[in-house]
This record gives C-alpha cells, structure tokens and sequence, in this order.
C-alpha cells in the first residue's frame, strides 16, 4: 500500500524522550510498552510484583491478578476466563483482579497465552483448558513452596480460598505469603496438570458478578477513542465511496489554510485524510475538500442489480459447491407429490457499533505503537508490520476495549493500516485517526447478502422424505483471499450450521432420507466480513421459516412437526424446554400469538418462543421471547443470561430493520437515523433457561442469535397469516 503526501505543513515532531516521559507522567491508565524483555511487563503491578507463571501474579496482600489474552467487548469473557483460571487455582475470588496481554508479550513469550483473536465464541470455547492449567499449575507451584518452607510432603498439603494448609500440623499460610518464593521455582508443564471434575467446581457454573462494569458504569473506563497523548494531531479520514473506485484528483486550497489544520493527505489509492490539532477542526476543513474519484465502470452498482444477480445462483447448473448429497433428493422430489418450494433472502448488515472506528499511532524510523479497540491484538500487529516494513517485535499494540466489535474489529485492521498510513507522514507525532459515524456506517465490512431456495417433499406419515437448499450469495472467504484459487467455488463457511458430521459443532437439527445443500457463490463489489453469528442467522431464517412452513403444509403443529424430524437429542430436549416454558399450546391473551424456532451452532444448541402482537396499522409488538440453550458446561450462568438478552436486542434489530441497500455502487445508510436498531421501550420480557448437561464447551456469544428473528416470522405467519420471506420485516405490510 503507497501513501502519498500532498502538502509539507506540519507540526514540529515530538522527540521520543520527549514523548515518554510526558506519557508517563500523564498516566491516565495508558500502559506504554516501550520496554520488553522477556519477563518484565510494562503494566505497573508487574514491575513490582513476581509472577507465579504467565497467568498469575500474586500479591503480598493475596491480591490475584490474572492475565486475559481474549478482548472483552462486553460479552464477559474476560470475568469467565478469570473463573476458569481460580477454579484451578483455589484463590479468594474476592482478591482477583485482571490485566490485558499484549500482543507483543505473547510474541515475546513464545505464544504461552494462545491464539489472542476472539471471534466465534471462541473466548471461553477455545480459551478454557489452557487457562485452566494456567491455574493449575500455579497453585501447584504456590503449594511446592510452601512445602518446601515447611519442610513437608506436598502431599500433605491442601488449599483453599487463598489459603494453604498443612493438615498435620495444622499450619495455614496465605497465597500472598508464599508468592515470592514461588516465583522463583520452574514452573510445571502445564500439560502435566490434572484439572479438577467437574463435580468439584466451585465458581464455574456460579454465577458471579462481572469484574468489568464498575468503571463502566461510573463513566470512567477509557476506549481508544478517549486517548489523549503529549503532541497528538487529530485525524479524519474517507475512503472512496463507491468500493474498488480509486482517488482521481484532489484540491485541497480551501481546506489546508483553515483554523487548526496540519496536513491534507492522500492516503493509499482510495482514500484521504485531513490533519489538524483537533478532530472538530479537520472535520470542519474535510467538508472543503474537493475529490474527484475515478469513476470506474461497476457492473453490480445497486441493490436491484445484485439481487438480479444472486438469483442466477438459485438455478445455475455449474460452478455450484455440493456441501451434502445424501439420498436422491432432487429425482424424490421430481417424484414426490406433496411438496412445497419457496425463495427466502437476507440483505447486507451493517455492525453499527456505537464506538466508531479509530486508532491512534505514533510511527518512527525503527518502531510504531498503536492504541486501539480490537478483536484481533495480533491482527493488528501483524498489520503493523506488514503496512511499515518493520519486524514484528518493533510493533507495539495498546489494547483497550472496544466499544462494540459484532466482528467488525476482528480478523480485517483496515482502520490500523489506515491509521498508519497517515501517521507514517508525519513520523514521530502521535494520530488520532477517529471515522465519523458515516463514514464507519458506509465502509463495513458488511454481513454477507443471500437467497436460499428450498424444495422439500413429505412421506405418507407428512414427515419430511427429502431436501434440497440451494444457496446463493456472497463469501466471506472469496473477499478475504481475492488471489486464492477458490476451485470447486467452495467455502464452508457460507453453509454454516447445515453440516451432517455428528462431530461437527454446526449440525443441522433435521434428518431426511435424501438431501443436497448446494451453494452458488455470488461476489459483488460491497466487502464482507463476521458479522455476529456470521452466517448462523440468516441460515437459521432460511430453515426454521421453511420448516414452519412445511409443518402448516402438513396441517400439524409446528412443534411436534420439529419432534418428529429432529435427530440430535440435545437439541430436542432444548425444543421442548423452549417449548414448556413458553406455554406451547396454552392459550394466549386476545391478539397475542405464538411463533418457535431452533437451531444448532457454535457447539451449542438453542431455541426460542416468542410472543407477539400486531396492531391493526401493522405496528409490531413483541412482548416475551423464552429462549433455552444447553452450551454443555455454563460457566457464569448470569453472564450467560446477559448474553442471551444482547442477543435478542441484537436480532430483533436486525429482523425489524436492519438492511443496508446499495445505490450507484455505494451503501445508502448513514447513521442511526436510517439504520433502526431496538429502542429500550422496546425491549420484550425475556426468559432464559439453562440446560446444564456438560460434555462440551459450547459458545453463547453467537449461536443465541440464531433462533430470535425465525421464531418472530413463524408467530408473523400465525398473526396475520402472511409469511415473511425476505428480510427485514419492515418492508413488508402488515395491516389488518
């Protein structure tokens, strides 16, 4: 990527010694990670206290500090990591505190904390036995130490609570105590460890108070985007409005002599940045801009164009991917007789996350920082890296929490690369660089479009005999990896939660004697990225609505149409769960009615009932959504019921009216006002019912999405008789 200057105004750079030592003495909570040996951090209580392994470090006042590589964004893995690792530990939890890894610790350490991304549910999922023997092993060390202390068997040992206790002799002494001295032994292979059963958990399944809110909720926690550094300049920067048009000319007279202003850049080939000593000045300068974008010929330019586009993927007869083909189920249903078929679609999806897009950087000849809200601490790294030419090691990441990811900050740093380009410029000075809200609305990377065409034939007894889902739309994948060979058009991804690998963590909740599910990629020229659930919510629209259809078509009711065709007993135990609690089958209040809904994703098995009204205007009112889940083993039961509330704020929100339309190539929604989300008055009572069944770790910050918007269109279809086919329901009529 090449950067280009337009103009040499600028303000007089910060020397290095300069810069750290007025950081430091600013404070303001930054941790600045000039210095790395191996085992020193730059947080302060590292400095002065020893750590007990990579995971622990333990005070002489039995404070516990525990390390958290994943990103908090509100989902509460950071309290559920910390659980996980003083299960292990036998630590008082009201001592433990937590600090973030940073991604050049983890280099530093040889990668002791794991993989850093959290995408996918992957934080607790992915996270769990490692940080477990992380606890583990450093209760084993804090206990050989006091063995050694007191000169007796280890086995003679026993902890709890922060406290170790020699039975014998009845001698107790304090994790904080003994801290020192066991920081100095060799720490044990954690691989070594054996973990705790399950059966003697005490804080996992308990649902403890989150460690993260307290600053949260006295508005003092800082986000990226509160950074304030010693000579930092405010950035704002727009990329091409029109996705893969390229910057033509620019003038920029107009807006380098106004108020503040440093520098107006070019910034790769498709975007520009305004520089000034505030971010309320360069936004004020940016509006006198004049760019000229080159106006390259797109052949998907608008929303009727795609759509025309996608449905050539519904009955195209190559270039497909077969994900399963089980049976003979396109000459069943070319036989069969009772049979329905119906097309389904869901729109682009913006992450509408309420901190926008930002990223400070400082860049010099030999080393960068960056300070910044992610998902992917390494990602951003490694982007360092990459955008510079600097080795990894001379990168230095900042992590703070982001306000709202949904994944538009994991696995893509275009905001990092971008904010690095324009500090490059300018080396030795601090950048800002904050998107306005319509510039992060217009530049996502967008939850994939689709259609899904599904046929399916019953047997004598109106189960279901066979199943074709033809899938059309755009892949995450093909975005990513533009130059890979995408031979057989295939990528799994797109299809997900329609596996048939009982081993599979994404399974299709239905059996039929003959199935295909194929997909036709369909790419535009709008980026795609993880959306929340990636393709779990729209897939589980596509199937749930179908089956409730099938099931109207069999003239049986929904529910017992999903018993006798569902095939993962975990997964029907949860239906009827949702079922039970939902009063399936019981009478409703005048006007109210019923719609339910499954699925299975993410290793975790869910589903809902909800209860809805329509007013005669066609206003929709959802009052109560029940939804059951078995996740295997629920670490924080209570973080767990957060999650599902999120989650139904977050589907209802995107069922209502979330859509992102495209007209002359480029997005059409700005803001809030125009991409509705749930207001609080909306809010429908929720219920949420925990399955413990244990045996695996299943996610909870995505798959408990999946059954929220089919559940809503199955009890539309029973309020109005009308069906839903296509997202979102605010394009639709409903008056009565």
């Amino acid at each position: 990527m090449t950067t280009q200057s337009l103009n040499s105004s600028m303000a007089t750079p910060t020397s290095r010694r300069q810069f750290l030592v007025t950081s430091m003495s600013a404070g303001a909570g930054l941790v600045l990670g000039f210095a790395l040996p191996s085992k020193v951090f730059s947080a302060p209580t590292l400095q002065i206290t020893p750590e007990i392994n990579a995971w622990v470090v333990v005070k002489p006042d039995d404070t516990v500090v525990i390390r958290i590589a994943r990103t908090e964004m509100g989902q509460g893995t950071l309290t559920g990591l910390a659980q996980l690792v003083a299960e292990e530990l036998d630590c008082d939890w009201s001592k433990v505190r937590t600090e973030l890894v940073a991604p050049q610790d983890n280099l530093a350490r040889q990668n002791v904390w794991g993989q850093m991304l959290t995408v996918g549910s992957f934080g607790i999922r992915f996270s769990q036995d490692l940080v477990r023997r992380g606890g583990a092993s450093a209760k084993m060390m804090l206990m050989q130490a006091a063995a050694n202390q007191w000169q007796v068997p280890l086995g003679e040992l026993t902890a709890k609570n922060s406290v170790i206790l020699h039975g014998p002799s009845g001698r107790t002494m304090t994790y904080g105590a003994v801290a020192d001295a066991a920081a100095k032994l060799t720490p044990p292979d954690p691989k070594n460890m054996i973990l705790k059963d399950p059966k003697q958990w005490i804080l996992i399944g308990k649902p403890v108070k989150r460690l993260d809110t307290l600053d949260k909720l006295d508005g003092s926690k800082k986000y990226a985007v509160d950074v304030q550094l010693p000579g930092m300049l405010n950035a704002i920067y727009f990329g091409s409005p029109v996705f893969g048009t390229k910057l033509k000319s620019i003038d920029h007279r107009q807006a380098i002599n106004m108020p503040g202003v440093k520098r107006v850049l070019k910034v790769a080939d498709d975007g520009y940045a305004v520089v000034a000593d505030t971010w309320w000045q360069a936004k004020v300068a940016a509006e006198k801009v004049s760019v000229v974008w080159d106006d390259t010929e797109l052949s998907l330019k608008s929303s009727s164009t795609i759509e025309a586009y996608l449905k050539t993927g519904l009955t195209a007869t190559s270039e497909l991917f077969t994900f399963r083909d089980e049976g003979a189920a396109l000459s069943q249903l070319a036989k069969d007789t009772k049979k329905i078929e119906a097309t389904y679609s869901a729109p682009f999806l913006a992450h509408a996350t309420m901190e926008p897009l930002n990223c400070t950087a400082l860049v010099t000849t030999d080393r960068a920082e960056i300070w910044v809200g992610t998902q992917d601490p390494e990602g951003g790294q490694l982007a360092m890296s990459k955008t510079l030419g600097l080795p990894m090691n001379q990168c230095f990441v900042n992590r703070f929490d982001p306000g709202g990811g949904f994944g538009r900050r994991g696995r893509v740093s275009d905001y990092v690369v971008h904010a690095l380009n324009i500090a490059k410029q300018i080396p030795g000075v601090p950048i800002k660089m904050l998107w306005t809200r319509e510039e992060d609305m217009t530049h996502g990377q967008y939850r994939p479009i689709s259609m899904c065409k599904l046929t399916a034939s019953l047997d004598e007894n109106n189960r279901l005999h066979a199943l074709h889902i033809r899938l059309s739309g755009q892949s995450i994948y093909a975005w990513r990896n533009p130059t890979q060979d995408l031979k057989g058009f295939k990528d799994n991804s797109q299809v997900q939660g329609w596996s048939g690998d009982p081993k599979s963590d994404q399974q299709l909740c239905y059996g039929a004697p003959h199935l295909k599910i194929e997909y036709a990629m369909r790419n535009t020229h709008v980026p795609v990225g993880t959306w929340r659930g990636v393709n779990v919510p729209q897939n589980s629209f596509y199937v749930e609505a179908f089956i409730d259809e099938l099931a109207r078509y069999a003239k049986k009711d929904p529910l017992e149409f999903r018993r006798e065709n569902t095939k993962l007993p975990k997964q029907l135990a949860i239906l009827n769960l949702a079922a039970e609690k939902g009063n399936w089958g019981k009478s409703l209040p005048k006007g109210v009615h019923r719609g339910i809904a499954q699925f299975m994703s993410y290793d975790t098995y869910s589903a809902a009932t909800v209860e809805l009204s329509v007013k005669p205007s066609g206003e929709v009112k959802v009052h109560r959504v029940v939804l059951a889940l078995d996740c295997g083993y629920a670490v924080n039961p209570s973080q767990i019921e957060a999650q599902v509330q999120g989650s139904i704020v977050y589907g209802l929100s995107a069922a209502m009216w979330g859509e992102c339309t495209v007209q002359n190539g480029r997005i059409q929604q700005r803001n809030f006002d125009d991409y509705r989300v749930l207001r609080l008055a909306e809010m429908p009572k929720v219920e949420t019912y925990i399955q413990n069944t244990g045996g695996n770790w299943g996610g909870v910050g995505e798959p408990l999405i999946a059954a929220i918007t089919p559940a809503v269109i199955n009890a539309l279809a029973a309020a109005t008789g009308k069906r839903i086919r296509d997202l979102p329901i605010k394009n639709h009529t409903l008056k009565t």
